[in-house]
């Protein structure tokens, strides 16, 4: 019995059927080697990386293709995959502390995948809202967060198939 499970990326193992429902993944992919022109990414072979010798490499070079990548695209749009809001008195009492904790996260994630990145920060009411352009990122860093400062974590993956909202608060 085979169940019908949508997974991420494009598998080989079906016939190169799209499996991803990213909507700014290009459906025939991008022929290497693409640079974006905003965050200066390199996609080479079917992935985007931050490579300093290789951009260096890759302006000059004629082959270069010059797109924007869809990180680049999601937070010009503003389309965010996940959404993170903190809730709480504590939130405001260590705010310098929590952004930075998060900002680090997001930068060590960045740093193996520029595709996960924090599109914006603001504050809504009562609450910290982080909006990410990858849904996993929001996840990790409501994880990081609990881990760090103990709160009640929700993670909500049934409201949009696209997108995952994740709730943190901590009020003492």
């Amino acid at each position: 019995m085979q169940r019908d499970v949508e997974k991420f990326g494009i598998s080989d193992k079906r016939g190169r059927r799209r499996t991803s429902t990213d909507p700014y993944d290009p459906e025939a992919g991008l022929k290497d080697p693409a640079v974006c022109e905003t965050c200066k990414a390199v996609y080479r072979q079917k992935s985007w990386q931050f490579d300093a010798k290789a951009l260096e490499t890759l302006e000059n070079d004629p082959k270069t293709q010059w797109v924007t990548c869809p990180a680049c695209q999601k937070t010009s749009e503003h389309y965010p995959e996940g959404i993170l809001t903190l809730t709480g008195d504590y939130v405001w009492a260590h705010e310098d502390e929590i952004t930075n904790l998060l900002a680090n996260e997001a930068n060590r994630v960045m740093g193996r995948n520029p595709l996960e990145r924090i599109i914006r920060t603001t504050r809504e009411g009562d609450s910290l809202v982080i909006e990410t352009t990858e849904q996993k990122l929001a996840e990790q860093l409501g994880r990081t967060l609990d881990r760090a400062h103990n709160g009640e974590l929700k993670i909500d993956w049934s409201e949009n198939p696209r997108a995952v909202r994740v709730y943190w608060e901590r009020w003492n």
